[in-house]
């Protein structure tokens, strides 16, 4: 019988953010495969615990995966916890739940905390529906593609971002979108944590007169709705001209017309009525 594959979320910054499960479940597991085992160490040491720590990074995902899957379809547990959030979200740990879904291993989810939903409670942009975009790429031609392409994207956008590309990304996001709202959190749930909220060009000179430090979340507004034009009374009389000039009469040219425009039944037939000689 297989053993199972637990992803348990690891606080982003502040201790007491770990639940009592996942404490537990770190306990009672055989071993827990880790991003860095040196983060994870102090962890579990904070929290009492000793258990066998493997190396599973995105350097050697294929390998230690591999590895992984084979002590869990030989029957052992294991957890898999990135440095800070959610294991397997914009982390190489995608690849070992696939490898482990392909080979029939049993996964469960011990949620916890999450930097790219704390920080859109926290940015005051709607929340109803939103996109997550994890971090944009070190390339300046491939992030603005990328910027480029969400353009039209009419859901609050979610990004992860480096202190040291964060100016160049608020530049390029300006350019892309224009100038949108933005809220940029920083060093969630840490002493020096801070969010500030304002718009993206705001933001770009904000950063030039304070280098940014820590790590951010970008919770940038989505495209405004384009309003659909309303129906033109003059296009809408056109077609009641042609309408009569074909034969029909007013009141069936009227009511056609209103049919393929939308425009109110009423306001054209009064409209076509003031042209009559």
């Amino acid at each position: 019988m297989s053993g199972i594959l637990y992803l348990v979320a690891t606080p982003i910054g502040n201790l007491g953010d770990m639940t009592k499960r996942a404490a537990d479940i770190l306990s009672g597991v055989d071993f827990i495969a880790a991003e860095d085992t040196r983060v994870t160490l102090k962890l579990l040491n904070h929290l009492g615990i000793k258990k066998p720590i493997v190396s599973y990074y995105e350097h050697n995902r294929k390998e230690s995966g591999e590895k992984i899957c084979a002590r869990l379809l030989a029957g052992e547990t294991c957890a898999l916890v990135t440095d800070a959030g959610m294991p397997a979200i914009s982390d190489p740990g995608e690849d070992l739940v696939r490898l482990c879904a392909e080979a029939g291993i049993g996964i469960y989810a011990i949620p916890g905390a999450s930097a790219a939903v704390a920080a859109l409670a926290l940015s005051g942009l709607p929340t109803g529906r939103f996109t997550f975009e994890g971090f944009l790429s070190t390339s300046r031609k491939s992030r603005f593609e990328h910027l480029q392409a969400l353009k039209a994207e009419k859901r609050t956008m979610i990004f992860y971002e480096a202190p040291h590309k964060l100016p160049a990304t608020l530049r390029d996001m300006l350019e892309a979108f224009g100038d949108r709202r933005v809220s940029i959190s920083r060093e969630i749930t840490k002493i020096h944590e801070e969010t500030l909220r304002c718009t993206l060009s705001s933001a770009v000179r904000h950063f030039e007169e304070k280098p940014p430090r820590g790590e951010f979340v970008l919770v940038v507004e989505g495209a405004a709705e384009q309003a659909v034009p309303g129906p033109n009374l003059e296009e809408a009389l056109n077609i009641v001209r042609d309408l009569q000039d074909s034969g029909l009469s007013l009141k069936d040219a009227v009511k056609n017309s209103a049919l393929l425009t939308g425009f109110p039944k009423n306001v054209l037939y009064d409209a076509a009525l003031k042209e009559k000689p």
